[in-house]
């Protein structure tokens, strides 16, 4: 008898020595989703903005009736240049180049902060342009889409730049407001502007940032734990506004569209 315990306790040390094909491939999961998902998610912001976009520009833009407003060619040239801002510091962080990645994010935060005001300004002329050459009647209710949409874009970059040296803050921050910036190019598909859903879609591009730090760190950073309920409040708190159009919404709205 104890011959026989003794062979399987050997055989049982023997099985744990060996790994186990599933844990080596969730190990290899684990370090493929830590380097390369900013990377990737840099890519999937600009999927998703050549595909929004490319469903309307030709008549919103190249090809308008009436013609748009010279300063919507800016806005979109600006805010395209902070996909590919955010592709390539996701690039040099991917390919180690830490010191080229700090020295271009000075251009980003100056890309940053023109942004902020260029938003505010486009919001305002094409809400006047919406309701008085398109004859849109809640062209002004509107404003509270993009104006929410500056106000967290601009609260997260300052704190980005507040927290530029410590990584994990600082990356984090900079995905959730290049992720707020999307809603206008998820809007550009009819279903999901029709059922009001382009924030939805934003929450679930914050919401794979989550699913990155479960699958690396077994844990989710405090950025999200804070960050998500914040922008989830905020969302739907101008879709109200949007939505409802109460009276003191009014009272601000149409003084300034004039």
């Amino acid at each position: 008898m104890p011959i026989v315990n003794a062979e399987r306790i050997a055989e049982s040390v023997a099985v744990a020595a060996v790994p186990e094909k599933g844990t080596s491939a969730a190990l290899q999961f684990k370090a493929f989703v830590n380097r390369y998902f900013y990377f990737l998610m840099s890519l999937l912001f600009a999927t998703v903005v050549v595909s929004g976009f490319s469903r309307t520009v030709n008549a919103s833009l190249f090809h308008a009736a009436p013609p748009r407003p010279l300063l919507l060619w800016i806005h979109g040239a600006v805010f395209a240049s902070w996909v590919v801002f955010f592709i390539a510091q996701s690039t040099l962080v991917r390919v180690r180049k830490v010191s080229r990645h700090r020295f271009m994010g000075w251009f980003g935060a100056g890309l940053a902060t023109l942004m902020v005001p260029l938003g505010v300004a486009i919001a305002i002329v094409m809400a006047r342009f919406d309701a008085v050459q398109l004859h849109m009647s809640d062209a002004d209710a509107f404003l509270s889409i993009p104006f929410y949409g500056m106000i967290a874009f601009a609260v997260s970059i300052a704190l980005a730049i507040y927290w530029r040296k410590r990584p994990e803050f600082h990356r984090r921050l900079m995905f959730v407001a290049t992720c707020g910036l999307m809603d206008a190019a998820f809007a550009r598909f009819d279903f999901v502007y029709d059922h009001h859903l382009f924030f939805v879609c934003v929450d679930l591009l914050i919401i794979l940032g989550v699913v990155r730090d479960l699958v690396v760190d077994g844990r989710v950073h405090k950025v999200y734990r804070y960050a998500l309920p914040a922008v989830i409040v905020g969302q739907n708190f101008a879709m109200y506004l949007w939505r409802v159009d109460p009276g003191w919404w009014r009272a601000v709205t149409r003084p300034i569209l004039g």
